[in-house]
């Protein structure tokens, strides 16, 4: 590649609390650099839309498509707001690698949804888009999750072992040790119990820091209930979603453990849940680990890395010590992936996802 290419990349992770888009800037197949981002909120109304379709209800093929051809509204519109800042036309950027919103993930089935409309964006944008990243690796046999591990050693990798720790609404770890094969899976619930919980109770879309699950006291029936869930053993390649770690599964732990518990005892005892879950996995699985960096909006949740530092016992900082905000990560994965697809590299990593063999990943939708 002698001329830089520029990608914009999309994440609407499984928190459904918004947008990140990141422009980025491609340099002979070096790292790429983030020329800027940008994030939209998503109206109520739509969020709604999108947590109501994680469980089955009426009409679902109607309501689906048309939160689909919502959403990539809400997409093309932070994509134009990239472009104008820097009066770039749309034939300036390569392509646009688009997630879409995972509202089923069953790779056991052989399947995953991600709400999206990518004709649509393709049409609205004027630039080509590629989707449908998971899919193509679920054929191969993998679970379709997580994608981002190959991204991040290509951002992260080090001389010391580093485990690089993505919490959205999912928990997961790309487990970064050199002269070791790259490994990486989902730890189970980050940020997304904490956000239902918090939204319940005091209408809240997350706990700001932490600072009201701090206010509670972890109740130890509860907590040990639901670490007791037998996805929690499973060895990995593993992914999981909303389709086990719903409202419904934590409403039924609470009922039988701890029915009459203050609502910040219980977000006291979810924050543990995830300090517990991630640090149990990095123990079992990444030992000799000496630091962890953090993405997503739980590197916000100060309380929550608190705790994960004291659990682990080594430095847990966010990846903005390393020089990449750590909310566009994610969304600079997506722009990665879509090169990748242009470049013709098989991006999966079999290791990581469980598939028979690398291939490339996504749809191409031409401009």
């Amino acid at each position: 590649m002698s001329q830089p290419e520029l990608y914009i990349g999309l994440m609407s992770g499984t928190s459904t609390d918004g947008v990140d888009a990141v422009l980025a800037r491609f340099d002979n197949d070096q790292t790429p650099v983030i020329v800027d981002a940008a994030s939209c909120e998503l109206p109520p109304s739509l969020r709604q839309q999108l947590l109501d379709l994680n469980r089955p209800g009426d009409n679902e093929l109607e309501r689906a498509n048309l939160a689909a051809i919502e959403l990539t509204h809400c997409y093309a519109s932070v994509c134009h707001r990239l472009l104008e800042r820097h009066n770039l036309a749309a034939s300036s950027v390569r392509a646009i690698g688009a997630h879409g919103q995972t509202i089923r993930h069953r790779p056991e089935l052989g399947f995953t949804i991600q709400l999206n409309a990518p004709a649509l964006l393709a049409e609205l944008t004027n630039i080509a888009v590629i989707a449908d990243f998971r899919s193509r690796d679920i054929a191969a046999g993998g679970q379709g999750a997580p994608l981002v591990p190959s991204v991040h050693h290509g951002l992260f990798a080090s001389d010391h072992p580093r485990v690089v720790l993505n919490l959205g609404g999912i928990a997961n770890i790309s487990i970064l040790h050199p002269n070791q094969p790259l490994r990486g899976f989902d730890t189970g619930p980050a940020s997304m119990l904490m956000d239902y919980w918090i939204g319940k109770h005091q209408g809240l879309p997350y706990d700001a820091s932490g600072a009201w699950a701090s206010s509670g006291t972890v109740i130890p029936a509860l907590l040990d209930s639901m670490l007791a869930e037998p996805w929690f053993t499973i060895a990995p390649p593993k992914s999981t979603g909303r389709d086990l770690f719903h409202a419904n599964w934590l409403e039924h732990h609470i009922a039988q453990q701890a029915p009459n518990a203050s609502p910040e005892d219980i977000q006291a005892t979810l924050l543990e849940l995830t300090a517990q879950s991630v640090s149990q996995a990095i123990q079992r699985y990444a030992a000799g680990t000496e630091e962890v960096v953090v993405c997503g909006g739980g590197a916000f949740n100060h309380a929550l890395l608190l705790r994960i530092t004291q659990l682990l016992g080594v430095p847990v900082h966010s990846t903005e010590v390393l020089g990449l905000h750590p909310q566009h990560v994610e969304a600079l994965a997506f722009a990665w992936l879509a090169h990748a697809h242009m470049h013709g590299i098989k991006a999966n990593a079999p290791a990581v996802t469980g598939a028979h063999h690398a291939v490339m990943l996504g749809a191409y939708y031409p401009a």
